[in-house]
C-alpha cells in the first residue's frame, strides 16, 4: 500500500527505467534521474527529472529522452562508429547527428511509438535554445538542422516547429549540396557501416571534406592488397633478411662507422663559423638581456592558455544594437513576462523593506521637532513648565556596498530562462538603488559558434597542438555601477536579440567580472553569477583535455573566495553549482529565481551576524 507521503512520481520513474532497459535490450542499464543535463554513457543514462507534480511536459521529455538512447544503446556500434569518425570538428558535429538520427529512425521502423515521444524531446530542446526565433541561416547550427533532415527523410514525419524551422533555414543548401547521396539513405540505415560511409560523403558534399581525415576502408584495402602479395611472393623477404644478416655479421664495421661520424661531428662543431670574422666578435661585458616571458592570461592559473585574444570584445550592450531595436527588445521583454512582474516586485519589496530595517537602527533625542518621545511625557506632567521632547530617527549608512550579477548569456538559456534572469535583475537592479547600494549586471558569451576568427587563424596556422581556448569572447556591460537604472532599462532587452546567445566560458567571465570589482571602491562587494550548466565550448573543448575549462572555473573561484576581497555567490537553473562554489543554491525550476536571488542577497545583507549566520545556514540547507 502506497503512504500518502511518498512520492507519486517514483512509480512513473521505476516504469520508464524499467521499459528503458528493456528497449534497450540490456537489463544491466543503470537509469538515475537528475537535475543535471541528460546524459549517457557506457551502461549509465541520466534522464531529466520528473517532481512531484508530474506535469505533461515533465513526463513527455523523460520518456523522449529514455527512447532516445535505448534506441542509441541498442543499434548504436562504438567501433564502428569509431572507425569511420572524422577529425575535425564540424565534421564530427554532423557524423553525430546524422548517426543519433540513424538510432532513431531504425527504432521508429520497428518501434513506431519511440517516434512520437522522440518529437516532443525535440520539440523541448528546440523551444529551449530558441530554434523556433531564429531567422538568419547563419545563426542556425548546421550540424543539428543536417541531424533533423536526415531523421525526417528516413522517417517521413513532419519536425516541431522549432526543429522545422532551423531545418527548412538549411533545406536548400544541403539539397543543393548533398541531395543525391541522402536519396540513398533509406537504403543504409540498418547498415550502420555502410551509412557511416555516406554520411563522410555528405559532410565532403557539404564543404568538410578536409576534416574527415584518412579513408579507413583504404587502410584495409591496402592492408589486404600487402598480404596477398607477400602470398604470393613467398622470397619478397629475402632481401631484408640479408640486410639483417650483414649488421649481424660485422659489429665492429658498424661500430667504427659510428666512432667516425662522431668525430666527423665533434669537427664540425669545433670548426670555427667561416662567416664570422675577428670585427664580429661581441665586446666583453654583460651578455644582453633575454625579453621576459609573457605575463600569464590568468591570475588563477598560470598554464591556462589562451591561443589569441584579438577577436575577444568587451562591448557595451547600447553598442550591439540601436536604440530602435532595444527599445523594442525592452518592449517584447516586459509583455512576455507582465504576469511575473508582480510576484518579482512582491520580493523586491520584501527585501528593501529588510534592508532599510537595517538602515534605520537609531533615534536622536531631545529635539526641538520631529516625533513627540512618549517615553519622556511623565516629566511633563510631573512638571508642566517642562518643554516636550522631541524624536528623530536617525540614518545609519550602510558599509559602502557594490553588487555584481553576472548573466551566464549561453544558447541554452534562450527563452523562458533568460526572460526571466532579464527581469529580475532589472527589479533587483531598481530596489537596491532605492537602498543606496550600486549595482552591476554583466554577461558573458561568444562572438559566434564553433570558435569564430579565432579558429579560422588556428587553422590556417596548421593546427597546432593544445592551442587553448579557442573562441572570441563576448563581454557585454548591461549597467555599469555608476549609471543609474533609469538610463540603463533599455539594455536589458538586448537579452532577447536573436543570436546574442552562443557559448559560454565561464572561467574567463567570472575572472573578468573580479578584476572589475575590485578595481571599485566600495568597502563591501557582493558578486552574483546566474548560470544553467558547467562551461561548454565546442571549439576550445574539440582540441584541448575534456576539462579544460572546467579546471579553469574551478581555479578562478578558488582564487576568488581564497583572495576574499569579493563575496561570491551563485545560482544554478536546472544544475547543481554547488560542486564549483562554496556559497551556492540550485534552483529546478527557472520560475524560483526571483524568490533565490532576493533570499541569497537578503542573507548576504543580514546585519545581525547570527541571523547572518542562519541565512547562510539556510542556504546551504537549500542546496539540491
Amino acid at each position: 500500500m502506497t503512504k500518502p507521503t511518498d512520492n507519486p512520481a517514483e512509480p512513473f520513474k521505476k516504469a520508464l527505467a524499467e521499459a528503458t532497459k528493456t528497449m534497450a535490450h540490456d537489463a544491466d542499464l543503470t537509469v538515475s534521474y537528475s537535475v543535471d543535463p541528460p546524459g549517457q554513457t557506457g551502461d549509465t543514462m541520466r534522464l531529466p527529472q520528473v517532481s512531484r507534480r508530474m506535469t505533461r511536459d515533465e513526463v513527455l521529455l523523460a520518456r523522449g529522452t529514455a527512447d532516445a538512447f535505448a534506441l542509441r544503446h541498442r543499434f548504436h556500434d562504438a567501433k564502428t562508429h569509431a572507425k569511420y569518425t572524422p577529425q575535425g570538428q564540424m565534421a564530427r558535429d554532423l557524423y553525430e547527428a546524422m548517426e543519433t538520427a540513424r538510432c532513431e529512425a531504425v527504432g521508429a521502423r520497428e518501434m513506431p511509438g519511440t517516434a512520437t515521444n522522440i518529437d516532443a524531446k525535440i520539440a523541448h530542446e528546440a523551444d529551449r535554445k530558441g530554434y523556433s526565433q531564429i531567422t538568419r541561416r547563419e545563426d542556425a547550427p548546421l550540424a543539428t538542422a543536417a541531424g533533423y533532415y536526415v531523421r525526417q527523410l528516413a522517417t517521413g514525419r513532419d519536425l516541431p516547429k522549432g526543429a522545422e524551422n532551423i531545418t527548412n533555414l538549411w533545406r536548400g543548401f544541403i539539397d543543393q549540396q548533398a541531395g543525391g547521396d541522402l536519396e540513398q539513405v533509406g537504403q543504409v540505415l540498418a547498415d550502420q557501416a555502410a551509412f557511416a560511409r555516406l554520411a563522410r560523403k555528405v559532410i565532403a558534399d557539404l564543404g568538410y571534406g578536409d576534416q574527415l581525415g584518412d579513408d579507413p576502408d583504404e587502410g584495409e584495402d591496402e592492408g589486404e592488397d600487402s598480404a596477398e602479395e607477400d602470398e604470393d611472393n613467398p622470397d619478397s623477404q629475402g632481401d631484408d633478411q640479408d640486410d639483417a644478416e650483414e649488421a649481424d655479421a660485422s659489429p665492429e664495421d658498424s661500430q667504427e662507422e659510428t666512432q667516425d661520424q662522431s668525430q666527423a661531428q665533434v669537427s664540425m662543431e669545433d670548426a670555427p663559423d667561416a662567416d664570422m670574422s675577428d670585427e664580429a666578435e661581441l665586446p666583453d661585458g654583460e651578455a644582453p638581456l633575454e625579453p621576459p616571458p609573457p605575463a600569464p592570461y590568468s591570475e588563477a592559473d598560470p598554464n591556462y592558455t589562451v591561443y589569441t585574444t584579438d577577436f575577444d570584445e568587451e562591448v557595451r550592450a547600447q553598442d550591439l544594437a540601436d536604440p530602435v531595436e532595444l527599445e523594442r527588445l525592452r518592449t517584447y521583454l516586459d509583455q512576455q513576462l507582465e504576469p511575473l512582474k508582480g510576484a518579482v516586485s512582491r520580493l523586491a519589496n520584501k527585501l528593501q523593506r529588510r534592508l532599510q530595517a537595517q538602515q534605520n537602527r537609531s533615534w536622536l533625542f531631545d529635539l526641538e521637532e520631529g516625533t513627540l518621545d512618549a517615553g519622556r511625557l511623565a516629566r511633563v506632567v510631573a512638571n508642566p513648565t517642562t518643554p516636550l521632547s522631541f524624536k528623530q530617527e536617525k540614518d545609519t549608512e550602510f558599509r559602502d556596498t557594490v553588487v555584481t550579477l553576472l548573466l551566464d548569456n549561453s544558447g541554452s538559456m534562450r527563452g523562458r530562462p533568460i526572460s526571466i534572469a532579464a527581469i529580475c535583475a532589472d527589479v533587483l537592479a531598481r530596489t537596491l538603488e532605492r537602498c543606496q547600494v550600486k549595482v552591476e549586471i554583466l554577461g558573458f558569451t561568444t562572438r559566434a559558434w564553433k570558435g569564430g576568427q579565432s579558429r579560422e587563424r588556428w587553422l590556417a596556422s596548421g593546427r597546432p597542438q593544445q592551442p587553448g581556448r579557442l573562441n572570441d569572447l563576448r563581454h557585454i556591460i548591461y549597467k555599469s555601477a555608476d549609471a543609474p537604472m533609469r538610463r540603463s532599462r533599455e539594455n536589458l532587452g538586448l537579452m532577447m536579440k536573436e543570436g546574442l546567445l552562443k557559448e559560454n566560458i565561464d572561467g574567463e567571465a567570472l575572472e573578468w567580472a573580479h578584476r572589475r570589482m575590485v578595481a571599485r571602491h566600495e568597502a563591501r562587494k557582493i558578486l552574483m553569477v546566474i548560470s544553467d550548466g558547467a562551461p561548454v565550448d565546442d571549439s576550445t573543448l574539440s582540441v584541448n583535455p575534456a576539462n579544460f575549462l572546467e579546471k579553469h572555473l574551478r581555479d578562478v573561484i578558488a582564487m576568488v573566495e581564497r583572495r576574499k576581497a569579493v563575496e561570491l555567490i551563485a545560482i544554478g537553473i536546472g544544475h547543481d553549482v554547488t560542486r564549483y562554489y562554496q556559497r551556492a543554491v540550485t534552483i529546478t525550476d527557472v520560475e524560483q529565481l526571483a524568490g533565490a536571488i532576493t533570499e541569497q542577497l537578503a542573507g548576504l545583507f543580514e546585519a545581525d551576524p547570527k541571523l547572518r549566520a542562519r541565512a547562510m545556514g539556510k542556504m546551504a540547507g537549500g542546496r539540491r
